[in-house]
């Protein structure tokens, strides 16, 4: 497993959290849901682009999907 353990985890448990399937949450970031579950997965480590829209999309912040913090709270 390539980087970080735990942002797969972070990324699986928001999108279940916002009851979407891996396709529904690949589409809306214009990607293949095979891409989308490699991420979710482990197999492959996230392109800043995509860990970047996955932020905006759950309204968090990167350093929360990076396990740098448990506070979802966007800094602005």
């Amino acid at each position: 497993m390539k980087g970080g353990i735990f942002i797969y985890y972070r990324i699986k448990n928001l999108r279940e959290d916002a009851d979407l399937t891996q396709t529904e949450i690949s589409q809306r970031l214009n990607i293949s849901q095979r891409a989308y579950s490699h991420y979710e997965n482990g197999t492959r480590d996230i392109p800043t682009n995509i860990l970047i829209a996955l932020a905006d999309f759950h309204n968090v912040s990167i350093d929360y999907l990076l396990e740098r913090t448990n506070s979802k709270k966007i800094n602005t």
